[in-house]
């Protein structure tokens, strides 16, 4: 393991993070991975990490439970809005995929340390050399692109990598829609789990994360039942 340099945290005002990286060398694949990520570990590009903050243990490694999610009001509610989506599943992004990440960016995190007109990092951040990876493109009837979800595809199950979409579109939930939509697409393929990343109590970007019920936490050892909505 190697320790990365501190920087500010993206999530809790005032705080410095930390991650620990996997060794460079070693040989990572999907089945590795697998492990890694069923031990709290997620991956940025080709890189797999967790954190390792020196005085704060915020960051809470989360999945769901797919036979067991049973979606509330507002979650059938969006999943009925979005119903004239069409998803298709795709093996790399291109230019019109970057645009929609750059207005993304722009409009959602300004602040937030990623640069949105880096289209090099886009790629090396959103995909793996060694990982099955899926871009997951939806369309409107008029062929619009709204969302784009980032997933790895696990032996046991998926994992939400990252999900960006049109920031205009906000009365569709599309965020909220591309998780349930994560959820199905798992339970369809007899996989167990959908890894949502970290949870971090009292971060706005990342506690809508708690209403998907019920939600499993990894404590260091074991997973075991995560925080209530």
């Amino acid at each position: 393991m190697l320790l990365g340099a501190e920087q500010p945290c993206g999530y809790l005002p005032r705080r410095l993070s930390r991650s620990a990286f996997v060794a460079p060398n070693t040989q990572l694949d999907g089945q590795l991975y697998g492990t890694l990520i069923a031990n709290g570990f997620r991956r940025s590009g080709d890189y797999a990490y967790r954190p390792a903050c020196p005085q704060c243990n915020a960051c809470v490694p989360v999945r769901l439970p797919v036979l067991a999610f049973r979606p509330n009001r507002a979650q059938r509610r969006c999943a009925k809005r979005n119903a004239d989506l069409v998803l298709r599943r795709l093996h790399q992004v291109g230019e019109e995929h970057f645009d929609l990440y750059r207005r993304y960016l722009l409009a959602r995190h300004p602040f937030g340390g990623m640069d949105a007109y880096d289209a090099r990092a886009f790629h090396e951040f959103l995909g793996s050399r060694w990982g099955v990876t899926e871009f997951w493109e939806y369309r409107d009837a008029d062929q619009r692109l709204l969302m784009v979800a980032v997933v790895d595809r696990l032996a046991h199950g998926l994992s939400a990598v990252y999900t960006f979409f049109d920031p205009a579109e906000t009365g569709r939930s599309l965020g909220t829609y591309a998780v349930l939509s994560q959820i199905e697409a798992a339970r369809e393929a007899g996989l167990p789990h959908v890894y949502l990343g970290y949870w971090v109590e009292n971060s706005e970007t990342m506690d809508y994360k708690r209403n998907f019920r019920p939600l499993e936490q990894f404590d260091g050892l074991v997973w075991r039942p995560g925080p209530a909505a």
